[in-house]
């Protein structure tokens, strides 16, 4: 994907990123920790965090198109090696909303009517699921913060005033 309605496509692709990765962060710690929020928002997380995942390549893949159509500058290449960490941090993510999902789903299971996996009645399983539901929500949270960062500053870096521009008459 190149364009979009005559503008850079990764310009439009990483808002949706930059939103949807930290919403699915947040779903996740809120089905992990919150068995009220789990019944409500596993399901959905578990979608919203699979295409996430698979918006990030795309996503990459526009800012590399575009990374060949601009000045090579040493905050683009810094954004740009950043922007290689987003799915390291996306599939995490989406990992560990799946596992709350599915232990969400072999809980509702009469006990006798089939065998579970991932053991939905185990505290000591839905600690360590809750523990790295929050360290990889905070991870995926600080990552899209330094990569977004690092692109504003690539982008902006040299482009406005910090002083308003004359204006003319009427202006």
């Amino acid at each position: 994907m190149t364009t979009l309605n005559g503008l850079p496509a990764h310009v439009l692709l990483v808002h949706a990123i930059v939103v949807l990765l930290p919403l699915s962060a947040l779903l996740l710690v809120l089905s992990a920790l919150w068995p009220a929020a789990r019944g409500k928002l596993a399901g959905p997380n578990a979608i919203l965090s699979v295409v996430v995942v698979i918006l990030v390549p795309i996503t990459t893949d526009a800012g590399e198109w575009l990374e060949r159509r601009v000045a090579s500058t040493p905050l683009v290449r810094d954004h740009t090696e950043l922007g290689d960490t987003a799915l390291w941090v996306a599939l995490p993510v989406a990992v560990l909303a799946l596992l709350v999902w599915w232990r969400r789903r072999e809980s509702l299971r009469t006990p006798a009517s089939s065998r579970t996996f991932l053991a939905p009645a185990s505290t000591p399983v839905t600690v360590v699921l809750s523990v790295l539901a929050v360290v990889a929500a905070g991870a995926a949270v600080y990552d899209i913060y330094r990569i977004g960062d690092s692109g504003a500053q690539a982008s902006w870096q040299g482009q406005f005033s910090s002083t308003p521009a004359p204006r003319g008459p009427g202006g």
